[in-house]
C-alpha cells in the first residue's frame, strides 16, 4: 500500500487488544479523534517512555474528545504485561501479523547496528471524527512526543 497522507480515509481494521475483544477503527465512529500510535516493542525503554507519556496525559487527550490506541507487533501475553507493569490505562492492539502495520505504511526497512531489518517506524496518526487522517508524526522521537500530539489537538479545536 502507497504511503497514507493527511487527508486520507484511514483504513479501518479489526485486530486483537489487550481489552479481550477485538478492536475495530469504525467503533471509533463519531469521537472526536482517535490517536493511534505505532511503537516498536513492549517494554523497551523509548516504548515505555512514550506509553506512559499518553498514559500520563489521557486525562487531558480525552477533554480533547481522543480516544488512544497503541500498536506493535507483540502479543496479547506480552501486552497485559506491559499494561500491568506501567499502569497503561487505554488499548494496546497486537498486530502479530503485520497488517495494520503495512495498511498504515509504517512497517519499513530500518537498520541497526550495520543490520538491516524490517521494523515499525515509530509513527503516530491523528483521526478525525470522519475517519480521515488529520495529522502524521513520522519518526517520532519519543521526549515530548505526547505533548506535541496533545498540543496539536488542542490547537484544532481553536
Amino acid at each position: 500500500m502507497s504511503e497514507l497522507k493527511e487527508g486520507d480515509l484511514a483504513p479501518d481494521f479489526t485486530i486483537p487488544s489487550s481489552e479481550g475483544e477485538s478492536i475495530s477503527l469504525r467503533d471509533f465512529k463519531g469521537k472526536k479523534s482517535v490517536v493511534l500510535y505505532f511503537y516498536p516493542k513492549d517494554s523497551t525503554p523509548g516504548c515505555t517512555i512514550e506509553a506512559c507519556d499518553f498514559r500520563d496525559l489521557k486525562k487531558e487527550f480525552a477533554k480533547q474528545g481522543a480516544e488512544i490506541l497503541g500498536v506493535s507487533f507483540d502479543n496479547l501475553k506480552s501486552h497485559e504485561k506491559f499494561k500491568t507493569n506501567h499502569k497503561l490505562s487505554f488499548p494496546l492492539l497486537a498486530d502479530e501479523d503485520k497488517s495494520l502495520a503495512k495498511q498504515y505504511g509504517v512497517y519499513k526497512k530500518k537498520s541497526l547496528y550495520g543490520r538491516s531489518y524490517m521494523g515499525i517506524e515509530r509513527t503516530t496518526f491523528v483521526i478525525n471524527q470522519d475517519q480521515k487522517v488529520a495529522k502524521i508524526f513520522p519518526k517520532v522521537k519519543v521526549l515530548g512526543h505526547a505533548k506535541e500530539v496533545l498540543r496539536t489537538l488542542k490547537e484544532s479545536t481553536t
